[in-house]
């Protein structure tokens, strides 16, 4: 029975329709609990809709504690009690301290936590762990880390030498070096609000240095898991190709 529970909660299998019911379930409940965050008033609505989903989010933190055994893979009495303490049984905890703004107005600064629901959002998104084109991607991401990690080092020191220079050229644009990271940073991703920019000549001639460069910054990650992810599925066409001939010869 337990056992079952904890299939039903954790998506044990693609093929478990309840499971994933469950997930969308879910996933109402967290977008209803956080539709009146978008309000500065309250109605009664939002007050019986807050008790219904802070009721579910309950049901799920004791479905989760009932079955920490199996998800801790851990058969002591120990599990109970360590579970807990873990990250997403925190997180579940937390969703449901909104519900003290119901009881005191005092506890007002408790709906601030309602916002930690948004990361039970990504509990739907486990479904996508059958899908070949994310596992393909994560196995791509994987293979390229180091080549992703130089980029990531390089665009950070590109903004760091580009705060530098800005600063040291044109200190009366920018009020702090904080201002020139934000600057940089601006650039690096070619948004360029104009909150804050250069006025002078030579300010002017670096931020269109820093932007062709950023540019190519910017493009480096693409590159880099685009062809991760051909040859990703040339070594996968070919091992299915041999497979297929292994096929065929066992069969003759």
């Amino acid at each position: 029975m337990r056992k079952r529970l904890y299939e039903i909660i954790e998506v044990a299998d693609e093929t478990d329709k309840i499971s994933y019911y469950y997930d969308i379930l879910m996933l109402i409940a967290i977008a209803v609990s956080i539709i009146p965050l978008t309000f500065k008033h309250t109605c009664k609505l939002f007050f019986y809709t807050d008790i219904i989903t802070t009721g579910i989010f309950i049901i799920d933190y004791i479905f989760r504690l009932i079955t920490a055994d199996y998800k801790l893979n851990d058969k002591s009495f120990m599990s109970f009690i360590k579970y807990p303490f873990t990250v997403w049984a925190i997180i579940d905890l937390i969703s449901i301290l909104p519900t003290l703004t119901m009881l005191n107005s005092s506890f007002k600064l408790f709906r601030l936590f309602r916002v930690i629901r948004i990361l039970r959002v990504f509990k739907v998104f486990k479904a996508l762990r059958y899908s070949k084109s994310v596992n393909i991607i994560a196995k791509v991401i994987k293979n390229s880390k180091d080549a992703l990690l130089v980029v990531f080092t390089f665009a950070m020191s590109y903004i760091v030498i580009s705060a530098l220079v800005i600063f040291a050229i044109e200190p009366e644009s920018f009020d702090s070096f904080f201002d020139a990271i934000y600057w940089a940073t601006v650039l690096l991703t070619t948004i360029g609000y104009g909150d804050i920019l250069p006025v002078t000549v030579v300010g002017k001639i670096i931020t269109m240095i820093s932007s062709i460069f950023g540019i190519a910054i910017v493009a480096l990650p693409a590159g880099i898991i685009t062809s991760g992810y051909i040859a990703v599925l040339k070594r996968r066409r070919i091992r299915r190709i041999k497979r297929r001939k292994i096929n065929n010869f066992s069969l003759k």
